[in-house]
C-alpha cells in the first residue's frame, strides 16, 4: 500500500469516527414539568418534540421546540406558546453540558451510575447554569438511558417569564400560578455511525 493510499484511508477513518455520536431518540424520551395553580392544584405537562446529541468529545446538546408543549388542553397549549414562551421570538429551549468521556466509557453493559453535572439552560433570551443529578444506564453497547434523579426547579423569574405567567393567570381567572416549576426527564440515546 503506497503512502497516498494510507493517507486517504486514515482520513476516511478520522472523518468516519468524528461523525459517530450518540443521538437522543424522541420516541423513548420525554421532558416533563408540573405547574401548580391556586396554591395546590398540580398538573403534569410535557414537550412532544426534542432532539439532542452527545458527541465523541463529550459535548451534550438538547433542544426543545417550545411550540410542542402538551398540556392536554389545546387552548392552554396555544396560550403557553404565545403568552408565556413567546415562541415567535424564542422558539426553543437549549441545554448544553460537558460529559466526562472517561466516565461514559467506564460504564459496563447493564450497569447504572449516578452523575452530578452542570448544564446551561437557554430559555426566553436568558441563560442559567443548573446542577443536575442524573442516573445513566448502559442498556447495550449502542444504547443509553438517562433519567433525572430528582426534579430540577426552574423559576420563572430566572428566565424573564413572570410577565407571561401573569398574563396566563389573568386570562384564566386564577388567583395564583406558581413561579417555581419542577422539571424531570428521561432520555434514550443510541450510538450512530
Amino acid at each position: 500500500m503506497n503512502k497516498w493510499t494510507k493517507l486517504a484511508l486514515c482520513s476516511a477513518m478520522i472523518s468516519f469516527h468524528s461523525a459517530a455520536q450518540w443521538q437522543v431518540i424522541e420516541q423513548g424520551s420525554r421532558v416533563s414539568f408540573v405547574s401548580v395553580k391556586k396554591g395546590d392544584i398540580g398538573e403534569a405537562h410535557y414537550f412532544k418534540q426534542l432532539k439532542g446529541t452527545l458527541k465523541d468529545n463529550g459535548k451534550f446538546e438538547l433542544s426543545i421546540p417550545l411550540a410542542s408543549v402538551a398540556t392536554g388542553i389545546s387552548v392552554r397549549d396555544e396560550r403557553m406558546q404565545n403568552m408565556l414562551f413567546e415562541v415567535a421570538l424564542y422558539p426553543q429551549l437549549k441545554l448544553t453540558s460537558q460529559v466526562d468521556n472517561s466516565k461514559l466509557h467506564a460504564i459496563k453493559m447493564g450497569e447504572t451510575q449516578i452523575w452530578d453535572m452542570d448544564a446551561k439552560i437557554e430559555l426566553h433570551g436568558k441563560s442559567q447554569t443548573k446542577k443536575f443529578a442524573v442516573m445513566v444506564t448502559k442498556v447495550s453497547e449502542h444504547k443509553l438511558l438517562v433519567n433525572s434523579m430528582q426534579p430540577i426547579i426552574v423559576n420563572a423569574n430566572e428566565f424573564s417569564l413572570v410577565a407571561g405567567l401573569d398574563k396566563l393567570r389573568e386570562i384564566a381567572g386564577l388567583s395564583a400560578i406558581s413561579q417555581a416549576v419542577p422539571v424531570s426527564f428521561v432520555l434514550t440515546l443510541t450510538y450512530s455511525f
